[in-house]
């Protein structure tokens, strides 16, 4: 027993006490490093502090498409006017779909920078996506690539130019972020939440010099990269993967930058109910277990974090109230307290920067059950070679 103050703390209490205390300040330490990233990036460009590429260089954005004939009606203007000097769009119709085929014809006819191949319909490629990136790559005249899906809606007119000034000589990868629309209801918080912090950690994390993974709907990679890693041939037998995981084996501290100027990001529309966001999360993880060994620990280590500080506040909780140990009951408040409020300003301030909204109560709750979730994904979901199942709609 140790007496402090004239209160009695057992053996257990302060193992547990240790416990929450360690799992804080590694908490703090990954919000002040990782997710805090937007906030300390934006500072030094504000502060003239990062380099850019001066020059504008010639950029082939590629553009995969299958049955999206309504959203490239509405989305693919907006990448088709865009303030950039040299640049072509390609889109591939993943299908040969006959209505898509008569779109880009008439686009064509208003947007010279426009060109577009196909996928031929009945393909037996296990993922038409990577071929139909394939195509699209092979087909692409400018060394510079960038990536987006046919229902993204760049955020402004700069959004090429925003990414572009990243490429500089030693760059070969660029990371943006690719939000989800926001509307009404409990799942779209929870979407636009996880798609946020996610965002956060695989930017903080190539900040870091640990880039791990990317997203199609807002990434940039040169051509001979793609040649370099014989393309998708490595995740022929995936049907996810083309993204994440080609930033995952060739990106490095050296080669990759990050993006994260208002006017860079995307939009796009997020699932409506719970069920198709699960699958869609259940595939952008299944190919999780294809990451480097260094990636794969390194995003296991934060959650398990995470899980033992709530264990042990609920533990202290339960401890200090029974034996009416106010002191304990207090420092184990205020160490939560103080976790909450940082993760409330980080959070939020980046939240609201990029246009979203805010988060207050639903961000405990969410803090709580995304790890449950993407757990019960991991243990009980179609993984490794099952992912070959997953279809990448």
């Amino acid at each position: 027993m140790l007496y402090l103050l004239g209160f009695e703390f057992s053996l257990t209490e302060l193992i547990i006490f240790g416990v929450l205390l360690l799992t804080f300040i590694y908490q703090v330490y990954y919000y002040l490093t990782h997710i805090r990233i937007v906030i300390r990036n934006n500072k030094k460009d504000k502060e003239g502090k990062l380099d850019f590429q001066r020059e504008q260089l010639p950029v082939s954005v590629i553009i995969c498409a299958k049955d999206e004939l309504e959203n490239l009606k509405k989305f693919l203007p907006e990448v088709l006017s865009q303030n950039y000097p040299d640049y072509e769009v390609i889109v591939v119709n993943d299908g040969e779909d006959e209505m898509t085929e008569i779109l880009l014809r008439d686009f064509k006819k208003i947007y010279p920078h426009l060109r577009s191949t196909f996928v031929p319909d009945g393909a037996k490629n296990l993922s038409t996506k990577k071929l139909a990136l394939t195509l699209g790559i092979k087909a692409a005249k400018n060394d510079w690539l960038l990536f987006t899906d046919a229902d993204c809606l760049p955020e402004s007119k700069n959004w090429i130019a925003s990414m572009a000034r990243n490429f500089t000589p030693k760059a070969e990868f660029v990371l943006g972020y690719g939000a989800y629309l926001q509307e009404k209801g409990f799942i779209n918080r929870l979407i636009t939440y996880d798609t946020l912090f996610n965002a956060l950690q695989y930017l903080g994390f190539a900040k870091a010099g640990n880039p791990y993974m990317g997203v199609g709907r807002n990434l940039a990679y040169k051509k001979d990269v793609f040649f370099r890693q014989n393309g998708f041939a490595s995740t022929l037998h995936l049907r996810s993967g083309d993204d994440d995981l080609m930033v995952n084996h060739a990106a490095t501290k050296e080669n990759t930058r990050i993006e994260t100027s208002v006017e860079s990001i995307t939009w796009s529309n997020p699932k409506k109910n719970f069920r198709n966001w699960y699958f869609q999360k259940e595939r952008h993880l299944s190919v999780s277990t294809y990451y480097r060994e260094k990636s794969k620990i390194s995003l296991v280590v934060e959650p398990l974090v995470r899980g033992l500080f709530y264990l042990s506040f609920i533990a202290l909780i339960v401890l200090s109230a029974w034996s009416a140990n106010w002191l304990l009951l207090g420092a184990t408040a205020l160490l939560f307290i103080a976790r909450f409020v940082l993760q409330l300003f980080i959070i939020n301030k980046t939240s609201l920067y990029f246009g979203g909204r805010k988060y207050v109560l639903t961000l405990l709750l969410f803090d709580i059950i995304l790890p449950v979730i993407n757990a019960h994904i991991m243990t009980f979901g179609r993984m490794g070679s099952k992912a070959k199942y997953i279809s990448w709609k």
